[in-house]
């Protein structure tokens, strides 16, 4: 049985981590945010840390999260932002008191590593959303999602594709995240089973050329072929190519979906992307997919 972490209340701890990349500024306005929600917020000792691109080294940082891990006090963990370096923490983590106690795990990009294994191996939910290093750009909506989240709230998305979706209706459990994250723990504990799930995907900063190459890999693993549906989120900030590729990702992804028959939506509101909406791995969601409109609803 999937265990959802308990909802949060006025008065609830949440703590700050950076398992990853070190933080280049101040985060003192997404703090103030998190407090107006009625949160006490928790510093680690890895927001302030530095050690080469990292937020302290690998000790550091897989103590800090740990430490949160195991305190009952904490409600919640959101780390600080992505980057890179939760892949070199995470076989070194033990979750033993977070299996008997769950709380929220938050964030997106590198921080997928941790959500991913949360699901897989532990059959707990956790949240794919905005970090206090993207706070001061987010979307209202976007900071509005994450708080509705966590407190309990009906949470629901409406928005129109640009590029032409296939429509149906569907119901199931939501999983996803980073593509490039998701290839990176395929074939490890952390790797979700896809089968009958709806699976979201979204990266940043990625070649149309191994954005193929990665949807490829999953098609050729049987990723692909047993899904309730599939969402498409932001894929941005591509590489440049010297010699066009000749697709975009949107193309590059229907070519490789398009021969099965369960539902699929582009552009929706995830990703390295302002309007980056809280997606609730394990959550069952419904899915009702037109030809340009979507609606999406927590269950």
């Amino acid at each position: 049985m999937i265990k959802q972490p308990p909802y949060l209340k006025k008065g609830d701890k949440i703590a700050i981590v950076c398992p990853a990349k070190k933080l280049p500024k101040p985060i003192d306005g997404a703090i103030a945010i998190l407090k107006s929600w009625g949160l006490e917020v928790i510093i680690g000792e890895t927001v302030n840390a530095d050690y080469h691109q990292f937020a302290g080294n690998d000790n550091l940082r897989t103590a800090d999260l740990q430490r949160f891990l195991d305190d009952p006090e904490i409600r919640a963990i959101i780390a600080g932002r992505g980057g890179y370096g939760t892949i070199r923490l995470i076989d070194e983590l033990d979750f033993t008191v977070f299996n008997e106690y769950p709380k929220w795990l938050i964030g997106f990009s590198d921080i997928t590593i941790l959500l991913s294994h949360a699901f897989a191996k532990l059959n707990t939910q956790s949240i794919h959303g905005q970090m206090p290093y993207t706070f001061e750009n987010s979307t209202p909506q976007a900071l509005a999602s994450l708080q509705g989240i966590l407190f309990g709230e009906k949470i629901s998305y409406q928005y129109e594709s640009v590029f032409g979706n296939r429509p149906g209706n569907v119901e199931g459990i939501l999983i996803g995240g980073n593509l490039t994250l998701l290839i990176a723990v395929e074939g490890s504990v952390s790797e979700m089973d896809f089968e009958d799930k709806i699976l979201f995907l979204e990266d940043v900063g990625e070649h149309e050329y191994s954005i193929d190459r990665m949807m490829r890999i999953l098609k050729r693993k049987g990723k692909l072929n047993k899904l309730k549906a599939l969402i498409v989120g932001a894929f941005n900030e591509l590489g440049e190519e010297t010699i066009p590729f000749g697709q975009t990702p949107e193309e590059v992804i229907w070519e490789l979906v398009k021969e099965y028959n369960y539902p699929v939506c582009f552009n929706f509101p995830t990703g390295h992307i302002d309007d980056n909406r809280a997606m609730v791995l394990g959550r069952n969601i419904s899915l009702n997919i037109n030809k340009q409109e979507v609606q999406f609803k927590y269950i």
